[in-house]
């Protein structure tokens, strides 16, 4: 088995790529994984089903997706002739790169809505941006593409926010501040879940009541704080019974659960099997 869960990045600043095949896209199909860098990615053709974070999505033609870093995803299903378009920017660069608010706004805009569907035409623009991205990076070396990097990772977000703005109507209307607050606590999620699991340090970092934070994310997202906090951290126990070969113990550990018999019960009452049987049979 592997040493460690598959954490998928590229090896530069920044990629561009039409080669998503089925083959490609089916060594994800059987446990999540997680993603070290940010990728947008345009559908033109086909359709693919998964779950990314706390949500099940699925993406088709003309519609287009952003994939945060540190997001933890997995495919259930594939269909039809795929044509698909992919711009990555490396974890690397994400460390370096300045996050402006057209980047937050589009990271948070995306992440309770992650695709984006669009008219043909609106489609169609956003294809010749791809292939204007492709013909870049097989003119540029490395170097020269390293320079582009920075305006070519504001552009986009800029882009994204964009289209929501046109074609989801997501900023049409203000942004309320209790939509604004569970956006930031999905967030907190997606960074500390490995770590905490206690609703009121979520609170805390958010400076408002545990009452006042449960209640809201229970009206605006459907679910409990809670629920949102485990499915992140059910998700990762899975890809590493999984795909490590990690000890029950470490994975326990690493999931910062006081010891093995918590963990187990954890993960029991959520998934209906122990650690182990689903290590073995899940």
């Amino acid at each position: 088995m592997k040493k460690e869960i598959p954490q998928i990045d590229v090896p530069e600043d920044w990629v561009v790529g039409t080669d998503i095949t089925r083959e490609l896209l089916s060594m994800y199909t059987n446990y999540p994984v997680r993603l070290k860098c940010e990728v947008f990615v345009l559908c033109m053709g086909g359709e693919v089903e998964a779950t990314l974070n706390i949500n099940k999505v699925k993406v088709q033609s003309c519609e287009a997706i952003l994939l945060p870093p540190g997001s933890i995803f997995q495919i259930h299903r594939v269909e039809g002739d795929l044509k698909i378009y992919v711009l990555a920017f490396s974890e690397e660069f994400m460390k370096r790169c300045s996050h402006t608010q057209a980047v937050l706004d589009a990271i948070h805009l995306t992440f309770r809505h992650p695709v984006i569907s669009m008219p043909e035409s609106g489609a169609e623009l956003l294809e010749d941006f791809f292939r204007l991205m492709l013909r870049i990076y097989d003119r540029f070396d490395e170097k020269r593409r390293k320079e582009v990097a920075m305006n070519l990772y504001q552009d986009m977000n800029t882009c994204i926010r964009m289209l929501y703005k046109e074609w989801k109507g997501e900023e049409k209307n203000t942004v309320s501040k209790n939509e604004q607050l569970c956006r930031n606590f999905a967030r907190l999620v997606v960074r500390n879940y490995a770590q905490m699991r206690n609703v009121t340090w979520y609170a805390e970092q958010l400076q408002v009541t545990h009452a006042y934070l449960c209640s809201t994310v229970k009206r605006i997202m459907g679910t409990t704080c809670m629920e949102v906090i485990s499915s992140m951290v059910i998700m990762d126990a899975k890809s590493q019974l999984k795909l490590t070969d990690l000890s029950i113990q470490a994975i326990a550990d690493s999931l910062n659960f006081a010891n093995m018999s918590f963990f187990g019960k954890y993960f029991k009452r959520h998934v209906g099997m122990s650690p182990l049987e689903y290590r073995n049979n899940g």
